[in-house]
């Protein structure tokens, strides 16, 4: 009997010496694992954090960004770009009447939102604040009207500007040709700005032979034209007012060049009387 349990105990006995001979190390408790780290502790402006936190720079970014202080954004501020100066400024103000300050942008501009005579008082070149485009107006004077020297069928007054400048304005007694006609060169304008060409003009009391409609015609660099009819007859009376012509997207290099416009009406055989034109605009079209 004693026999059948000898067997048990031995193995018993192995069993303790193994665990005996195993490595201390095994009995030491485990280190615990590094936890994975969120994508805001793991990447902050470029940099990647080790488990033991030793910044070391991410293999896609190597600038550090320098935030300033107190900003919580991590998105990058772009600069503001500087605005240039305005299209071709220079060359157009070689004809100024007075003189311009263009020692910075900032006095230059403010000059130009005010207007600056050209040619004698003829013309007037200023800049648009809204869209930093050139813009011009071509008095009377500037303009190739029919009969205008003679003072049977035209006659030329003074107007005074808001500036205190004295311009021209041709004011219409008699006639039965009415043609008005302009040129000018679209490379002095802003390039990719919508313009619209507008002549100003007035109609004074008592005014009469208007009741067939006047031509109004453009013609682009490159032959395009645009054309159409207008009834002066139905217009205000004793008030400036604005005809338009035309428009088009102002282009460099090859589409640019001299355009011309025209006011026109000679076939309706009717006497005219009573129109006053102070000039043509050339502007953004709003």
């Amino acid at each position: 009997m004693g026999s059948e349990f000898s067997q048990p105990e031995a193995s018993q006995q192995q069993q303790q010496q193994q665990q005996q001979l195993q490595p201390q190390q095994q009995q030491r408790p485990q280190q615990p694992q590094p936890q994975p780290l969120s994508n805001e502790q793991s990447s902050r402006g470029g940099w990647i954090l080790s488990p033991q936190r030793e910044a070391k720079p991410s293999a896609k970014n190597t600038r550090e960004v320098v935030k300033p202080s107190g900003s919580q954004s991590l998105t990058p501020v772009k600069p503001v770009k500087e605005a240039s100066f305005p299209h071709n400024y220079e060359e157009i103000l070689k004809y100024a009447d007075s003189p311009v300050d263009k020692s910075s942008r900032d006095k230059l501009c403010d000059q130009l939102y005010a207007g600056i005579f050209l040619d004698h008082a003829t013309k007037k070149y200023w800049l648009d604040k809204k869209f930093n485009a050139n813009c011009f107006m071509l008095y009377a004077k500037a303009l190739s009207i029919t009969w205008a020297e003679n003072q049977n069928y035209w006659k030329w007054l003074p107007q005074k500007q808001a500036s205190g400048t004295v311009t021209e304005v041709a004011e219409l007694k008699r006639v039965c040709w009415l043609e008005v006609h302009g040129k000018f060169d679209t490379r002095k304008l802003s390039p990719g700005i919508l313009y619209e060409v507008s002549f100003v003009v007035m109609l004074k009391d008592p005014s009469q032979g208007w009741e067939v409609p006047i031509n109004v015609r453009l013609v682009l660099p490159g032959g395009k034209k645009q054309e159409h009819k207008e009834r002066l007859i139905d217009k205000l009376r004793m008030r400036e007012i604005e005809i338009p012509v035309g428009e088009f997207v102002a282009s460099a290099g090859d589409n640019s060049g001299e355009m011309e416009f025209t006011l026109y009406e000679y076939e309706g055989g009717m006497w005219k009387q009573g129109l006053v034109i102070e000039g043509v605009a050339i502007k953004p079209k709003n």
